[in-house]
């Protein structure tokens, strides 16, 4: 199948190109299913990138390359197609619709200089797209709408149209609309005959479908006038004045690449209607990189930089946007060229900060670039130099991770990082053998850098190995990917991280004595173990008095007994929240020493344990839920059920409600994917630690 797939994307060499305003960087974006791959791939042939478009059912497509995608007949992961139009060079930039890779479109988005938003004739808008439209419009992306599927059995793009206007507000209007077996321009009113297939056949429409659309053509230029920096072009219309058509489509030019207007094209990848369509528009309305401000700068230090411009001569400055191991060529990282120009056989700095919390720790290194590449899915066409605006990929640079910056050894940069989504669902992985556990370290290493929504939590008081995933379609990936990698993995319930603590005043008698010939070993010590408030911590008093146990000794008991604190009681989990108050003990001359009081101390822990009261503790988190109202009911009685306790709820944005509240860390293991079952994917949370608190009587916990 990969031999297939590489025969049909590789059909010319890569073209490199001079002038950042002859790039476009377009993202696709939209639900799982929509169509977006399929839309690639007939782009792509449709522009003689490849011989003939592939099939997602037949795993044959340039963009879902991966196994996993194959498999799951759906992309799993972001992928670069370019195509060349009219002179531009398109990088067509296919992201996954499924909630679990919501890392990888913000990674499209942050290389991407516009977006597509591609959703079918038949399903409507789901609540994910439309907030990813928001985050778009909340920087001011220039975003396009891609009706596709026409020939779905229950495709209705005028209801499809009419479902984008709901969602997306003001500015959203058809440029085009069906007819017949092509489509109708509402500004130019000219047909486009796709039934020969792409390209169309231009000609005049049937006067009846001008007739039927000239609601629509009215509401488009009032809209695009309403757009228009000419202030009397409204009232020129309204008098009767026909406006010329070049005028029209300057301004809705002009509007769309400002980000306040947004056209909709129908399509069909299977006829190809509507291609020729969407190539234009992207190569004349969409802004090119010089029309888009780079991200913000610093030095490696955090010194503030004057800001960057898409300027080939300028300083260098790329972004690790996606990393990647190919099994052949090894790591591979697709690049965003932000200013200057990359060049193959230089130096480059690598530097990626703030991503500690992910397992990413601060990293500066010095590196060669060999090659650089073009993309075209898994195919990498080598390129002689990579200006300011392009996408490129490097391979072999062994410290880049998602996220780095790559910049000049002679001035190291920084980029401020994207927001990267928090993973939310725990998978505790094992190897099967001894031997897999060094593959499985080695293959775990190279996923945490290619994929900074996969955290890895090494949990010594569990002694589990931790993967914290989007969801289970991502955890399935990681599992396939270090399966193929050669490593044999199980997975094995999650255990929640436990304390333990004293539920009312004990004392303990701690008594370690030697004597074997020579140098021996004495230490007697009494303690009063007596419990705090919650999140009281540990506290340590001596009230030793008469000098029993000599000062030099008393540390050395709050050491034996914070030692055995961590290590547990028995049951292995941490003690927390108590007070230990040191009341008496003996020494000797000779035979007393500090390890001595130590192991004192802890006996003495150990048996005030034995005759108090221990009470389990486990983790309480602060949890906040964004839902649509509709199931504020079912999510609220739902939480009830988790033992948790509803601090209160609040207003969100856009007719939802956010729900904070308090819930045991080990009713959360599954949450994320019954809250997704609860609401049809469209809530989201997040959650911090709050404390600890008492198990109920009569639960068992693990």
């Amino acid at each position: 199948m990969a031999d297939r797939q590489a025969k049909n994307a590789d059909t010319g060499a890569a073209v490199a190109v001079d002038d950042p305003a002859k790039v476009r960087n377009v993202v696709l974006v939209g639900p799982s299913g929509s169509g977006k791959t399929t839309l690639t791939e007939a782009l792509l042939a449709a522009s003689g990138t490849v011989s003939r478009a592939g099939s997602v059912v037949e795993g044959t497509t340039v963009c879902d390359h991966d196994p996993a995608a194959v498999r799951q007949q759906r992309s799993v992961g972001l992928s670069v197609a370019p195509v060349l139009h009219q002179g531009h060079k398109i990088n067509l930039i296919d992201t996954p619709g499924y909630a679990d890779f919501v890392g990888e479109l913000r990674a499209g988005l942050r290389a991407a200089d516009a977006a597509l938003f591609v959703v079918c004739a038949a399903e409507g808008v789901d609540a994910a797209t439309v907030a990813v439209w928001e985050e778009c419009a909340a920087v001011g992306m220039p975003r396009a709408v891609v009706v596709s599927r026409l020939d779905h059995h229950r495709a209705d793009p005028m209801a499809e149209i009419a479902a984008c206007q709901a969602a997306f507000g003001a500015g959203v209007l058809p440029l085009y609309l069906p007819a017949g077996d092509g489509l109708v321009g509402l500004i130019t009113q000219r047909y486009f005959d796709y039934s020969a297939g792409h390209p169309p056949k231009i000609g005049e429409p049937d006067p009846a479908d001008l007739e039927r659309l000239a609601e629509a053509r009215n509401q488009l230029i009032e809209g695009i006038i309403a757009e228009s920096e000419d202030e009397t072009l409204m009232d020129r219309y309204l008098s009767g004045e026909e406006i010329a058509e070049e005028t029209l489509i300057a301004d809705l030019e002009t509007a769309v690449a400002r980000g306040t207007f947004h056209p909709v094209i129908p399509v069909c990848s299977t006829t190809g209607t509507g291609l020729a369509e969407v190539l234009d528009g992207i190569v004349r309305a969409f802004p090119s990189p010089l029309e888009h401000n780079p991200p913000d700068v610093t030095t490696p230090e955090g010194d503030p930089h004057a800001g960057l411009t898409a300027d080939p001569a300028g300083p260098l400055a790329a972004e690790v946007v996606r990393t990647a191991v190919d099994s052949y060529v090894g790591r591979v990282s697709l690049v965003r060229v932000f200013s200057g120009t990359l060049r193959p056989e230089r130096p480059v700095h690598v530097s990626g900060h703030g991503l500690a919390e992910r397992g990413h720790e601060d990293h500066d290194a010095d590196e060669r670039v060999a090659h650089l590449y073009s993309p075209l899915g898994a195919n990498l066409r080598e390129v002689p130099y990579c200006v300011a605006g392009d996408l490129c990929a490097l391979t072999k640079v062994g410290s880049a991770e998602t996220g780095d910056t790559v910049s000049s050894p002679e001035e190291p940069l920084l980029m401020e990082p994207w927001t990267m989504p928090e993973p939310l669902l725990p998978v505790a992985v094992v190897a099967k053998t001894r031997s897999d556990e060094d593959t499985l370290a080695r293959n775990l290493s190279r996923l945490v850098a290619g994929d900074p929504t996969l955290r890895l939590d090494r949990n010594a008081e569990t002694n589990q190995l931790v993967l914290w995933c989007m969801g289970e379609a991502h955890a399935d990936v990681v599992l396939s990917r270090l399966r193929a990698g050669g490593a044999d993995v199980d997975t094995e319930p999650v255990k929640v991280s436990l304390r333990s603590t004293f539920g009312k005043l004990a004392r303990g008698h701690g008594r370690h004595v030697k004597q074997s010939g020579g140098h021996g070993q004495f230490a007697v010590c009494d303690i009063e173990v007596e419990p705090l408030p919650r999140g009281g911590g540990f506290q340590f008093v001596d009230k030793v008095v008469g000098g029993s146990v000599p000062h030099q000794f008393i540390p050395s008991v709050e050491k034996g007994v914070r030692a055995q604190l961590q290590r547990g009681l028995g049951d292995g989990h941490p003690v927390v929240d108590i007070k230990v108050t040191l009341v008496d003990g003996k020494a000797h001359s000779v035979d007393s020493s500090d390890a001595a009081f130590q192991t004192a101390g802890a006996l003495a822990l150990r048996e005030a344990a034995a005759t108090g009261h221990i009470t389990m503790l486990e983790p309480l988190e602060e949890v906040a839920i964004r839902l649509p109202d509709e199931h504020l009911g079912t999510v609220l009685g739902d939480l009830s059920s988790r033992r948790g306790r509803v601090l209160g709820t609040e207003a969100g944005d856009g007719g939802r409600t956010v729900i904070k509240a308090e819930v045991p860390a080990t009713e959360l293991l599954r949450y994320l994917i019954d809250l997704r079952s609860m609401t049809s994917g469209t809530a989201t949370f997040s959650r911090r630690h709050a404390r600890f608190e008492p198990v109920p009587e009569g639960m068992a916990v693990h």
